[in-house]
Protein backbone atom coordinates (compact mmCIF):
# COMPACT_ATOMS: atom_id res chain seq x y z
CA UNK A 1 0.00 0.00 0.00
CA UNK A 2 2.40 2.75 1.16
CA UNK A 3 4.99 1.37 -1.82
CA UNK A 4 2.26 1.97 -4.25
CA UNK A 5 1.07 5.34 -2.96
CA UNK A 6 5.11 6.77 -2.64
CA UNK A 7 7.26 4.82 -4.78
CA UNK A 8 10.36 3.07 -3.72
CA UNK A 9 11.60 4.30 0.14
CA UNK A 10 15.22 4.50 0.22
CA UNK A 11 16.81 2.22 3.75
CA UNK A 12 16.05 4.23 6.95
CA UNK A 13 19.95 4.36 7.61
CA UNK A 14 20.20 6.70 4.97
CA UNK A 15 19.88 9.67 8.17
CA UNK A 16 16.45 10.84 6.22
CA UNK A 17 13.22 9.77 4.65
CA UNK A 18 12.86 10.95 1.11
CA UNK A 19 9.05 10.79 0.55
CA UNK A 20 8.03 10.97 -3.31
CA UNK A 21 5.00 12.13 -4.07
CA UNK A 22 2.53 10.15 -6.68
CA UNK A 23 3.45 12.94 -9.53
CA UNK A 24 7.08 12.29 -8.47
CA UNK A 25 7.50 16.37 -8.78
CA UNK A 26 7.10 17.34 -5.13
CA UNK A 27 9.97 15.97 -2.95
CA UNK A 28 9.97 16.19 0.72
CA UNK A 29 12.65 15.58 3.15
CA UNK A 30 10.86 15.33 6.66
CA UNK A 31 13.35 14.05 8.62
CA UNK A 32 16.12 16.39 7.51
CA UNK A 33 13.96 19.31 7.79
CA UNK A 34 12.59 18.10 11.51
CA UNK A 35 16.57 18.06 12.63
CA UNK A 36 17.11 21.34 11.03
CA UNK A 37 14.12 22.71 13.20
CA UNK A 38 15.11 21.17 16.42
CA UNK A 39 19.12 22.51 15.67
CA UNK A 40 17.32 25.98 15.38
CA UNK A 41 15.18 25.71 18.50
CA UNK A 42 18.60 24.44 19.89
CA UNK A 43 19.89 27.64 19.27
CA UNK A 44 17.47 29.84 19.78
CA UNK A 45 15.95 28.77 23.34
CA UNK A 46 18.65 29.01 25.29
CA UNK A 47 19.48 32.77 23.94
CA UNK A 48 15.81 34.03 24.68
CA UNK A 49 16.06 32.48 28.47
CA UNK A 50 19.32 34.50 28.61
CA UNK A 51 18.48 37.54 27.09
CA UNK A 52 15.49 37.40 29.98
CA UNK A 53 17.72 36.72 32.85
CA UNK A 54 20.66 38.66 31.11
CA UNK A 55 23.32 40.04 33.01
CA UNK A 56 25.01 43.47 31.89
CA UNK A 57 26.72 47.00 32.71
CA UNK A 58 26.16 50.69 31.79
CA UNK A 59 26.51 54.19 32.52
CA UNK A 60 22.66 55.77 33.85
CA UNK A 61 21.92 58.35 31.66
CA UNK A 62 18.43 59.79 32.42
CA UNK A 63 16.11 59.12 35.42
CA UNK A 64 12.66 59.22 34.63
CA UNK A 65 10.82 58.71 37.86
CA UNK A 66 11.69 56.82 41.15
CA UNK A 67 11.82 53.67 39.96
CA UNK A 68 12.25 53.79 36.18
CA UNK A 69 15.70 54.95 34.97
CA UNK A 70 18.00 54.88 31.53
CA UNK A 71 20.82 52.77 30.84
CA UNK A 72 23.55 52.80 27.97
CA UNK A 73 25.24 49.52 27.71
CA UNK A 74 29.54 49.43 28.33
CA UNK A 75 29.23 47.62 24.97
CA UNK A 76 27.41 50.34 22.91
CA UNK A 77 23.93 51.16 21.74
CA UNK A 78 21.36 53.26 22.39
CA UNK A 79 20.10 53.35 26.05
CA UNK A 80 17.62 50.78 27.53
CA UNK A 81 14.52 51.71 29.78
CA UNK A 82 15.23 49.53 32.84
CA UNK A 83 12.51 49.25 35.92
CA UNK A 84 14.22 48.68 39.20
CA UNK A 85 13.04 45.37 40.06
CA UNK A 86 11.49 44.84 43.59
CA UNK A 87 10.03 48.32 44.43
CA UNK A 88 7.13 50.82 43.48
CA UNK A 89 7.99 54.40 44.05
CA UNK A 90 5.88 56.85 44.30
CA UNK A 91 4.06 58.35 41.11
CA UNK A 92 5.44 61.99 39.85
CA UNK A 93 2.70 63.71 40.30
CA UNK A 94 1.70 62.33 43.41
CA UNK A 95 3.49 63.23 47.37
CA UNK A 96 6.73 62.08 47.48
CA UNK A 97 7.02 61.82 43.92
CA UNK A 98 9.40 64.40 42.30
CA UNK A 99 11.98 63.78 45.81
CA UNK A 100 11.92 59.93 45.20
CA UNK A 101 12.94 61.01 41.61
CA UNK A 102 15.80 63.77 43.12
CA UNK A 103 16.77 61.41 45.75
CA UNK A 104 17.58 58.40 42.57
CA UNK A 105 19.13 61.19 40.24
CA UNK A 106 21.53 61.76 42.90
CA UNK A 107 22.64 58.71 43.72
CA UNK A 108 23.20 57.11 40.01
CA UNK A 109 22.73 59.82 37.37
CA UNK A 110 26.24 59.28 35.04
CA UNK A 111 27.40 56.70 37.37
CA UNK A 112 28.30 53.26 35.90
CA UNK A 113 26.17 50.40 37.54
CA UNK A 114 25.46 46.39 37.19
CA UNK A 115 22.17 44.99 35.95
CA UNK A 116 21.00 41.42 36.37
CA UNK A 117 17.63 41.63 34.00
CA UNK A 118 14.43 39.22 35.33
CA UNK A 119 12.70 39.69 32.29
CA UNK A 120 11.01 42.47 30.80
CA UNK A 121 7.60 43.89 31.74
CA UNK A 122 4.53 45.15 29.44
CA UNK A 123 6.06 48.50 28.73
CA UNK A 124 9.40 46.84 27.21
CA UNK A 125 11.39 47.98 30.02
CA UNK A 126 13.98 45.25 31.27
CA UNK A 127 13.22 44.74 34.91
CA UNK A 128 16.26 44.39 36.83
CA UNK A 129 17.89 44.47 39.98
CA UNK A 130 20.10 47.42 39.72
CA UNK A 131 23.65 47.63 41.62
CA UNK A 132 26.00 50.30 42.38
CA UNK A 133 29.70 49.96 43.64
CA UNK A 134 28.57 46.23 44.96
CA UNK A 135 25.12 48.46 46.49
CA UNK A 136 21.39 47.26 45.51
CA UNK A 137 19.94 50.27 44.54
CA UNK A 138 15.98 49.10 45.34
CA UNK A 139 17.05 48.25 48.95
CA UNK A 140 18.68 51.59 49.14
CA UNK A 141 15.33 53.67 47.66
CA UNK A 142 13.63 51.67 50.54
CA UNK A 143 15.79 51.98 53.15
CA UNK A 144 15.99 55.63 52.50
CA UNK A 145 11.99 56.06 52.68
CA UNK A 146 11.66 56.50 48.92
CA UNK A 147 9.91 53.59 47.93
CA UNK A 148 7.86 50.45 48.79
CA UNK A 149 9.23 46.95 48.77
CA UNK A 150 6.91 45.53 45.95
CA UNK A 151 3.79 44.01 47.12
CA UNK A 152 2.27 41.17 44.89
CA UNK A 153 -1.11 39.81 46.48
CA UNK A 154 0.03 38.53 49.65
CA UNK A 155 3.49 38.45 49.25
CA UNK A 156 5.58 41.81 50.93
CA UNK A 157 8.27 42.20 48.67
CA UNK A 158 11.91 41.44 48.81
CA UNK A 159 13.01 44.88 50.64
CA UNK A 160 10.06 44.39 53.72
CA UNK A 161 12.90 44.55 56.44
CA UNK A 162 14.18 47.95 54.76
CA UNK A 163 10.52 49.39 54.64
CA UNK A 164 10.07 48.04 58.09
CA UNK A 165 13.09 50.59 59.21
CA UNK A 166 12.14 53.64 57.36
CA UNK A 167 8.85 53.34 58.25
CA UNK A 168 10.31 53.22 62.04
CA UNK A 169 12.36 55.63 61.60
CA UNK A 170 9.64 57.77 59.57
CA UNK A 171 11.80 58.20 56.45
CA UNK A 172 10.94 59.97 53.17
CA UNK A 173 7.28 59.09 52.65
CA UNK A 174 6.99 57.23 55.54
CA UNK A 175 6.39 60.50 57.67
CA UNK A 176 3.09 60.44 56.36
CA UNK A 177 1.24 58.36 58.59
CA UNK A 178 -0.64 57.24 55.74
CA UNK A 179 1.04 57.19 52.33
CA UNK A 180 -0.94 56.23 49.71
CA UNK A 181 0.75 53.10 47.13
CA UNK A 182 1.37 54.17 43.77
CA UNK A 183 -1.47 51.16 42.12
CA UNK A 184 -4.02 52.59 44.81
CA UNK A 185 -3.20 56.22 43.88
CA UNK A 186 -3.25 55.61 39.67
CA UNK A 187 -6.43 53.81 40.40
CA UNK A 188 -7.99 56.74 42.12
CA UNK A 189 -6.26 59.32 40.09
CA UNK A 190 -5.32 57.96 36.69
CA UNK A 191 -1.75 58.25 35.85
CA UNK A 192 0.43 61.37 35.45
CA UNK A 193 1.21 61.81 32.12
Amino acid sequence: MIAARFGRLPPLNQGFVRLVTETGNEKVQGMKRARGLLLLLGLLVPAAAQALTSSWTGTVTHVSDGDTLWVRPQQGGAPRAVRIDGIDAPELCQAHGETARAALVAHVLGQRVQLRVRRHDDYGRALARVRLHGQDVGAWLVSQGHAWSYRYRTQTGPYVQQESEARARRLGLFRQARAELPREFRRRHGPCH
